[in-house]
């Protein structure tokens, strides 16, 4: 069989994520163990020490991911998010579904402040969940909102993803920030567009926030301003110096981090151990992303040397078949790889391979535009890959910090913002001027 060894070497990756060993050694350890079964020179392998260490080890674009990792700790534990939901909670009171559309709003806010995807799901989970529940909320729309608007930081920047995207495709991190800004608040007014219909169709479900604070319309507005303010600043201080040219993302991370903690220390919650937890946390999550790269490294080196791509080339080049519908084809194969395997590891494994095979096909548009699309395109599809099951982990963990809530409530819940996400992907293959036009038209 002429693509046995690369059919092995997929399989053999997909038995050791399924046997819970680390992903990153999984990777690694198939990469060499296929190495040595087809007799590879051991001087090959060097070829991926030096993709680890040009790549990954000293590419400065990667300084970005512990600086927006560390900037979206320190404000979940600022205390933004909490008075959000108050004043949103003030604004919406008396109508149905006031804590439904101030955590969809919160969820857009947090993305873009933040982009911690656990930190989200359970600082959401943990302020709006009770509430919710005491305004006697259906339980399956508030946790299915929840999971979702806690994932929006996966798609709007400053987003790890898209870094790690643009270090993949050779694409500017600018250029895919500008690019997600559309279809990231296409998806959350889609959000609120489904939550409108429930408020007006069934309100029962959501009734309305009776236990808010009972505050005058305009004075809770203007503490809605007030507390929107300072997330607001730290979000144009970012993506402002980024689109102006004035810093790279490197260093607007850094402008993040640095404005994240003075915001915190300005909120009165910058003590000692929240440091130390935000540095641990930062240091946890950057080594595991790094170290999947390290391993994503090795496996693709030995999986091109196998005939891996040409494989995929022949699979998806099918004569007859249309640019659109390889991109269809591979944008279903990333939403059946969302329902078992982490956005890392598809970003890692997954894009280095496809993204060859789209650079030649004929969309009408540069390879470039074709690319970034692509991007945009793969982050919403990613998007459900935290809420489909069994691996989805926005829904583990929402369920860790309310484990009286059935699990089966939570997939339930879920299923209609997968479709609306799915919309939004549809959308975005569609019409594709919604990931491109923002950032073409700002160079």
């Amino acid at each position: 069989m002429e693509h046995l060894w690369p059919i092995l070497m997929l399989l053999g990756l997909m038995a050791g994520i399924f046997s819970g060993y680390p992903v990153a050694f999984v990777l690694a350890g198939i990469g060499i163990l296929f190495a040595f079964l087809n007799g590879i020179p051991i001087i090959f392998l060097s070829l991926g020490v030096g993709r680890i260490f040009s790549g990954v080890l000293a590419n400065w674009l990667l300084v970005a991911i512990p600086l927006f990792v560390f900037m979206g700790l320190m404000l979940e534990r600022s205390g933004i998010a909490e008075r959000l939901l108050r004043s949103l909670a003030s604004v919406f009171r008396g109508m149905p579904g006031a804590y439904a559309f101030a955590v969809a709003i919160i969820g857009v806010v947090m993305a873009a402040s933040t982009g911690i995807i656990g930190a989200s799901v359970v600082l959401m989970g943990m302020m709006a969940l009770p509430a919710m529940k005491e305004n006697r909320y259906d339980m399956r729309l508030a946790s299915g909102l929840i999971a979702s608007s806690g994932t929006l930081g996966i798609l709007i920047p400053p987003s790890i993803m898209l870094i790690i995207l643009g270090d993949q495709l050779r694409l500017s991190v600018g250029d895919l920030f500008m690019g997600a800004i559309v279809p990231g608040l296409l998806l959350g007014v889609l959000y609120v567009a489904y939550l409108l219909a429930v408020a007006i169709l069934q309100p029962q479900r959501m009734p309305p926030a009776t236990k808010a604070d009972p505050l005058p319309f305009s004075r809770a507005l203007w503490q809605l301003t007030r507390d929107l303010l300072a997330p607001m600043i730290l979000i144009f201080s970012v993506l402002g110096t980024i689109v102006a040219g004035i810093a790279t993302p490197t260093e607007s991370a850094a402008i993040g981090a640095a404005g994240a903690m003075v915001l915190a220390l300005a909120s009165g919650n910058l003590r000692m151990k929240a440091l130390r937890e935000s540095l641990y946390d930062t240091t946890s999550t950057t080594a595991m992303i790094v170290f999947v790269m390290i391993g994503a490294s090795i496996f693709s080196v030995v999986f091109r040397r196998l005939g891996g791509d040409a494989m995929l080339a022949d699979l998806f080049l099918d004569e007859g078949s249309s640019p659109m519908g390889v991109m269809l084809t591979i944008m279903a194969l990333i939403f059946l790889l969302g329902f078992f395997l982490e956005w890392v590891e598809i970003t890692l494994v997954v894009v280095p391979i496809v993204a060859p095979i789209l650079g030649h096909l004929d969309f009408g548009m540069p390879t470039e535009h074709v690319l970034i699309w692509f991007a945009i395109a793969l982050a919403v599809n990613l998007q459900t890959s935290f809420l489909t099951p069994p691996f989805g982990y926005a829904l583990f963990y929402l369920r860790g910090i309310a484990p009286d809530l059935p699990i089966s409530t939570i997939y339930r819940g879920v299923i209609p913002f997968v479709v609306l996400q799915l919309m939004a992907l549809a959308l975005v293959l569609v019409f594709p001027s919604l990931a491109l036009d923002l950032p073409l038209s700002l160079r």
